[in-house]
Formats: structure tokens, sequence, C-alpha cells
């Protein structure tokens, strides 16, 4: 009995895990059985291994084929196995332990080609971590594969395996060619010089940008609500060297990795039909859902009511915590998840009671329905909430060309800048993230802004949290204005941005 080896990695989340492929020829009619609790795309591998097989020119084991995937527990999905499964064969039939120490990653076509699969980078960055015995992958995931700073081989036909580990094979075809998708680079996110007027909503943006505070952006449709939105990664800083692999490895669990990594941080645009496993990961195997790939980025959630309300509660936790916890039968993973929410909502259901209070069809009872429908505890996680205005012609005609993203990326990048100097010693990096705690010993207010918010507290107007969001919004105020600490007015604008005033619609 002879018995090949290799060795594959298992993508559980963002976390890649060793897995050991024993593969062993034993006598017995011919039959293949895969143990080690595969999934059914890894059970329907041996058919693809056969036909794999005889397109490379290999002929396939006439004997009881066993396959073994170790450790059971660890829980294994897809088609990545297929060439580490292959792998294993061969060394069972005599190859030369080529591939010793090297984590094998690929799907095999009928054809015998190697297909590019998902999880590449987690896999690598794992591997990384282990014995550094490199990669063998699949031609176009070896760019993916060095960020990690393994050694990395490409391969794109079963025959090239086969003739490296000594088993007789056809010649292995040319290599195809394999273009980037992303030659162009990554998308230049719209500028804000697009945007006239809304000087209000401009302001927010860019407060929300520099502390990384939560946003909501409520009135009609058409005034420009989803047109800020889509320019908030314009005005944030660019990922560092660290934060764009952590983003990356996240859009390569995904299966969405566009072949580089991008400085540029993500934007994430669920349709208002998504569930929750939609907008937080799940599944029987759980992938990442849009908050994590909108991590170190922007979430942004346009028509928020009409969202599912399961979805929206979905979420509470992840705003205030930064990562996602999703608990299966099989699986127990916590995803990264520290998003941006950039929330846009109509004041109503026929959403004219703002701009037009004549033409609205819903009563005051319609109005806060439709907001409660996005939950008090939703809303009361918005450090920043800005009410929207449709401009009239003169305005419109009035109104230059906006000041551009650059611009206000500078003040952004600077107001970050001294965030991360004031916090250099705590597990924080921006305001939105620092606790009630830190906020109530190194804020210095004077006594009459002290009885302002015990007196809003007591009358019920302002929770807790919302007096610390208030504190952490000064705070970014007085980094964009370059002080020290925020004073009184720092408190009192902060109190103005997070109010949901000017509509019944406020709850």
């Amino acid at each position: 009995m002879r018995l090949g080896t290799a060795t594959a990695m298992a993508v559980v989340g963002i976390e890649g895990r060793p897995v050991r492929i024993e593969a062993v020829l034993l006598r017995g009619l011919p039959a293949v059985t895969i143990v080690g609790l595969p999934d059914a795309a890894i059970s329907e591998s041996r058919e693809r291994l056969r036909a794999a097989f005889a397109s490379a020119g290999v002929a396939f084991p006439s004997c009881r084929l066993t396959i073994n995937l170790s450790p059971a527990g660890t829980p294994k999905a897809g088609t990545a196995f297929d060439l580490g499964i292959a792998v294993a064969i061969l060394g069972a039939m005599g190859g030369a332990d080529r591939y010793a120490g090297s984590v094998v990653m690929g799907e095999l076509g009928l054809d015998g080609s190697v297909r590019r699969v998902r999880g590449v980078l987690p896999a690598a960055l794992a591997a990384a971590k282990g014995d550094g015995g490199g990669m063998v992958v699949p031609l176009g995931c070896g760019e993916e594969a060095g960020l990690a700073g393994v050694e990395v081989a490409e391969v794109w036909h079963l025959a090239q395996v086969a003739d490296a580990m000594g088993v007789p094979c056809d010649p292995a075809p040319d290599a195809p060619d394999c273009a980037e998708a992303d030659g162009d680079g990554p998308e230049t996110p719209p500028d804000m010089s697009d945007v006239r007027g809304q000087f209000e909503a401009r302001h927010a943006i860019e407060v929300a940008a520099a502390g990384g505070h939560h946003l909501l952006m409520t009135g009609a449709p058409g005034v420009g609500k989803s047109m800020l939105a889509v320019r908030i990664p314009g005005i944030l800083p660019p990922l560092d060297v660290e934060q764009a692999v952590e983003v990356a490895a996240i859009a390569s669990a995904a299966g969405e990795f566009a072949g580089r990594p991008s400085t540029v941080p993500p934007f994430a645009s669920p349709h208002h039909t998504a569930s929750a496993a939609a907008l937080v990961g799940g599944g029987s195997m759980p992938k990442p859902g849009a908050a994590s790939r909108a991590h170190r980025g922007v979430l942004f959630l346009d028509e928020m009511p009409e969202f599912p309300t399961s979805s929206l509660q979905a979420l509470r936790g992840p705003m205030e915590t930064g990562r996602i916890e999703i608990h299966r039968a099989r699986a127990a993973v916590t995803y990264p998840a520290r998003f941006q929410l950039v929330g846009a909502a109509n004041p109503c259901r026929c959403g004219n009671y703002i701009d037009a209070p004549s033409a609205c069809t819903c009563s005051v009872r319609d109005r806060r329905d439709y907001f409660r429908r996005i939950g008090g505890p939703i809303l009361d996680r918005f450090d920043i909430n800005v009410v929207t205005r449709r401009l009239s012609r003169a305005e419109l005609a009035m109104s230059a060309a906006g000041e551009p993203s650059a611009a206000v990326r500078r003040r952004v990048a600077e107001a970050r800048e001294r965030q991360r100097a004031r916090l250099s010693r705590t597990p924080w990096a921006v305001n939105a993230q620092v606790d009630g705690t830190w906020l109530r010993r190194h804020t210095h207010l004077d006594d009459a802004t002290v009885r302002g918010l015990d007196a809003g507290m007591a009358a019920g107007r302002i929770s807790m949290r919302a007096v610390d969001k208030v504190l952490r919004v000064a705070w970014t105020l007085a980094d964009l204005a370059g002080r020290e600490a925020p004073d009184r007015d720092d408190v009192d604008c902060a109190l103005t941005l997070r109010a949901r005033e000017g509509f019944h619609g406020a709850t």
C-alpha cells in the first residue's frame, strides 16, 4: 500500500486552516471514496478528477481509492481541493513528493485545466504563518498569493503537475492568455466638485468622514442623497498596505478579489430587499456579507426604511463593535466589519413632506410609522443626521461647482492624524470608536454645557449613548478646526448635527 499526501487550505470565514489530504490505493472493485466530512462540491470532485486525468493522459487508478481530508472537524467546502486531491492521488500512484510542504489549491476542469478559486489570499496569509513551504495556485492567482509574502508557483493544467511528479502524461498545453481583468486599475470615486449646493450635507459628510461617524441623510427623492454618499470614499484617507491587504482578504474570501489590493476604501451598497444574511454574512458555510465587504470603507443603505426590519437590526452590534460573529452547527466565524454606515431615507412614503408639504398624502402617524421601520435602536446609533432639501432654480443657477474631493480629503486626513496622535496609546484609531469612559475622563466642558446635556437626559430627549456620540462628534469638529479639545460651540454644533428635526417623521 502506498500513501500519497498533499496539503490544502480550508477558508473558514477569512481564516485559512490547513487540511492534510491523504490518498491510498486498496484492493477491491474500482471506486472512489472521500471521507473527512466533505461538502457536496468536494464529493463531486471524483467525476472532475476522472475526466481531468483522462484529458492529461494519466491513467486513473482502476482499484479502490480512498481519500481522507484531515482533520475531519474542520469545515471544508468548495472546489479548491480538487488540485490537492489530484496531487495526493498522483503520489499514491508512485509520483515523486514534489509538492511536500506546499499548499495546493485549484479547481479542475473536465479538460484538465486548473481554474481560479476564491480564498487564495486568506489561505496564503495562513500559509505564511506556517512553515513557509510555499503555494501552488492556478494561473492568475500568483499575484494574489504573493501579497502574503510566500513563494508561489502557478499551474494551468494537470499535465504540468503530473510531469513534475514524474508520472507519465501527455504534454501540457500552452499557458492560456490570462489578461488582468483590472488592467485599468481601481475605479476612481466620483468627485465632490460635481455636487452643487447642499452645503449642510457636505459639511456633515466631511465631519462623518473625519471621525468615522455613522450618518443618516433624510430628504425627498432626487435631492442628491445617493450622489453625496457615493463620493464619501473619495474624501476618506487612502488605506495603508496592511489595511489594503486586510480588505483584499475579505474580497478574496467572498470571491470578489479583483487581482490586486486597492488603497481606495471599499463601498458596498446592497439593495433594500437584502436579507440579514446578505448584510452581515451567513449560510450553512458562512460567507462575508455587505457589512464585511465594506470593512474600512462605507456601507450605504439607500431607501433605508424599505429594508426588512430584521436585516437592519442585525447591524446593531457591528455598528458598535466593528465585528460580526456568526455561529452555525458546523462552523463559528468572526468577520471584521469596521464600516461607516451611511443611510438615506425619504421623509415619508410619498417623499413630499419636506419640500412640498401640501402635496404630501401621508398623515403624521404614517410618517412616524415609516421611520419606526428603521427602529429606535438603529436611529440612536447614528452620530450625525442631516436633512437635505431640494434646491430651487435660482439656487442651482447661482451655485458654482463644489469644492473638489482632494481639498476635502486633505482636511479629513489632517483631522485623522490628530486623532491618531491623541489615541496612539489606546486601542482606537478614530473618534467614532472611543468609548464613553475615555470621553468623560478627557472631555472638559464648562458647567453650562454639562447642565444642558444633563437636562436633555433627564427630559428623555437624549440617551447616555447619545451623549457619548455628541462628545465624539464634538471632538471631530475640534480636530477639523485644529483645536486641542472641543469647546461649547463644538458641542452645540454636534447636538445640531445629531438632531432629527425639520419633519414630523422624526422619532
